[in-house]
């Protein structure tokens, strides 16, 4: 009887490349690293695995629906969903023997429950960059991180790009000006869907989170403001909110701004965009989204923003943090699909030398001379 042969497909939402590709795929990380490293990050690299509690701990709603769990002995563990919280479980740990501002970069795998469908994986590679303060963190770490982008994708070269900015600080206190603080961040995952449901969807659910007409027409006037940073940041000072929240986050936006031009990030490059809002709730400031100019159908390429109270969970101690995360895998599977990146040779070898003779040792001689 013959045996039947064990069914070798790569499991759905997972990527498994040809050497064409993988070449490819290797250097745009080597890119990535070259540049976090001139930046003068260090890399750290956390476990895969988790302790439940550790990754639980942030953890809500659809996340902690995504996130694989088991059981092994008397231990319950997780596989880390993303690279941010296994950093701020790291930070926490070893704080007393890291240098700060502490400067890190972290590229692995990391691992989602998701439904699997096309450009969504269940296991991919995050490059992530933070920088974490002990009890403060000068803003000037926030606008050196779309500088970091900038030199990224410059040196990928995918085209015309924009590190699009804003400030959690900002709906946040106009939410609680308009007395919705308890729906905040219900708000602020619709509006974050905005880009990919359409306004009147967007306005839809904020109804069925009971926001009020009123509310809802003062939020879409807030998210219509448009313009250069000054005439952004001067009309939302004209809007005058009397909460001390959103003032905060008016003077972050132009503290950003403006140590944006003092490191040099061209302004064509970077723009605020008040319908940035980041729905995982660990975001407390600065918040970033970059998209290819010519290919807004990819969505986020990279994005992050400031989390001053991700650590609380782990630690007495006030360590804020301000980073960044390159999903490289959906990046790369969006950008062969259409046709920016495409395989080349399937070897690194540049020179093959084929003997003629038995005697091996003359090629070995012409390969050891060259």
């Amino acid at each position: 009887m013959k045996e039947i042969l064990i069914n070798t497909k790569v499991l759905p939402g997972f990527m498994e490349l040809l050497p064409a590709e993988q070449i490819i795929f290797d250097r745009m990380m080597a890119q990535i690293r070259e540049v976090y490293e001139l930046y003068g990050f260090t890399s750290i690299d956390t476990p895969v695995i988790e302790r439940a509690e550790v990754l639980l701990a942030k953890a809500g709603g659809e996340t902690e629906k995504q996130i694989y769990r088991f059981t092994k002995g008397e231990n319950n563990l997780t596989l880390r969903f993303d690279l941010t919280v296994p950093l701020a479980r790291y930070v926490s740990e070893h704080a007393n023997e890291l240098a700060f501002p502490f400067r890190c970069y972290h590229i692995g795998k990391v691992y989602r429950g998701e439904s699997p469908q096309r450009g969504r994986f269940r296991e991919f590679y995050q490059c992530d960059i933070d920088v974490v303060g002990d009890g403060v963190l000068n803003l000037m770490n926030d606008a050196e991180i779309p500088r970091v982008i900038y030199d990224v994708f410059r040196r990928l070269d995918f085209g015309a790009f924009v590190v699009r900015i804003n400030n959690i600080k900002l709906i946040t206190g106009l939410l609680v000006f308009l007395g919705a603080e308890k729906l905040a961040v219900e708000v602020m995952r619709a509006i974050d869907k905005i880009e990919k449901i359409g306004e009147q969807e967007a306005r839809r659910s904020l109804i069925e989170i009971g926001v009020t007409n009123e509310t809802i027409t003062r939020i879409f006037e807030f998210l219509a403001i448009k313009g250069s940073p000054a005439e952004i940041t001067n009309q939302l000072r004209g809007l005058n909110i009397a909460n001390k929240v959103f003032q905060t986050g008016v003077s972050e936006l132009e503290e950003v701004v403006r140590c944006l031009k003092i490191l040099g990030m061209p302004q064509n490059f970077y723009d605020i965009d008040l319908s940035i809002a980041r729905g995982l709730d660990y975001y407390t400031g600065t918040v970033y989204e970059t998209t290819l100019t010519n290919h807004p159908e990819i969505g986020s390429i990279c994005s992050g923003g400031r989390y001053d109270n991700l650590a609380e969970k782990y630690t007495d101690r006030k360590l804020p943090g301000v980073g960044i995360s390159i999903g490289l895998t959906r990046l790369f599977f969006q950008l062969k699909d259409i046709g920016i990146v495409k395989a080349g040779p399937s070897t690194l070898t540049k020179v093959l030398i084929v003997p003629f003779i038995n005697d091996p040792s003359v090629p070995l001689e012409i390969v050891t001379m060259s």
